[in-house]
């Protein structure tokens, strides 16, 4: 069959929707779902790498609105960080977008792989940390680390992109002090800004295969409620074991890229 101007096999679109559910379940709960979706399109023949990643924002983008739309409803995430960190995140999104064909990749990987070890070895040393909300700092000096954490995170996502979600649980829960429930739900309405203003220059640079996003994106949206669904009812111990199976995949993938 032919969508958005490629001939797909009937596998081939059914193994695409299938990813999109799987990256929208991942994703609704830990964040990571781009290491789902993003390699099962670059597979399909005739897809160049900035059609795959600017289609990979467009599902994603439906499933996570969705997500963060749940997590909203059930878990009342604390807006006055949500909300400035979204906004800061969505102008570094568009600076590292701005960047992204100025800095080469292998740069980042090496300090992105170390990085992510460390937080691994963290979460696991310290099984009480995410359990309950203990933030670290009050008024002025948490919305200011809130932003920072806004600006480098979207910078990252916008340069690069990988695992983006599971950054933002880390920096929610291993710096501001959130727990993973409430992280999870901030990470969320946080990430809805980034992969808006990677999707808005993709849109403007006419690079998203606009139907098969749409297809992926319906399946991931259904993903995403049902992932959503799961973590609230399963609680911050279930995400935290899910977020540990995440980062592990993302270090062996980013691992395997090195080699």
């Amino acid at each position: 069959m032919t969508l958005s101007g490629l001939d797909l096999s009937l596998g081939t679109v059914l193994l695409l929707v299938l990813a999109g559910f799987a990256a929208g379940w991942v994703d609704a709960v830990v964040g990571g779902g781009g290491l789902v979706q993003l390699p099962a399109l670059l597979l399909v023949p005739g897809i160049s790498p900035v059609q795959a990643l600017a289609t990979n924002k467009l599902a994603g983008i439906l499933g996570t609105s969705v997500s963060a739309a749940t997590y909203y409803r059930r878990v009342q995430p604390d807006l006055r960080t949500a909300g400035p960190m979204a906004a800061a995140a969505l102008a570094g999104a568009g600076g590292g977008a701005a960047l992204a064909s100025l800095l080469p990749e292998d740069v980042f990987v090496p300090v992105i792989l170390v990085a992510l070890v460390a937080v691994a070895g963290y979460t696991v040393a310290r099984p009480q940390v995410g359990r309950a909300t203990e933030l670290r700092w009050q008024g002025r000096t948490h919305l200011l680390v809130a932003l920072g954490l806004g600006v480098v995170i979207g910078g990252y996502d916008g340069l690069l992109g990988p695992g983006t979600g599971s950054f933002l649980v880390i920096a929610l829960v291993g710096v501001l002090g959130y727990a993973f429930l409430e992280a999870s739900a901030q990470a969320k309405i946080v990430n809805v800004a980034t992969n808006l203003g990677a999707l808005v220059v993709f849109a403007v640079q006419g690079a998203p295969l606009w139907l098969l996003g749409l297809l992926m994106g319906a399946a991931n949206v259904l993903g995403a409620y049902l992932g959503a669904r799961t973590a609230v009812a399963r609680g911050s111990g279930f995400v935290r074991v899910v977020f540990l199976v995440v980062v592990a995949v993302l270090i062996v993938r980013l691992g395997w890229q090195l080699l």
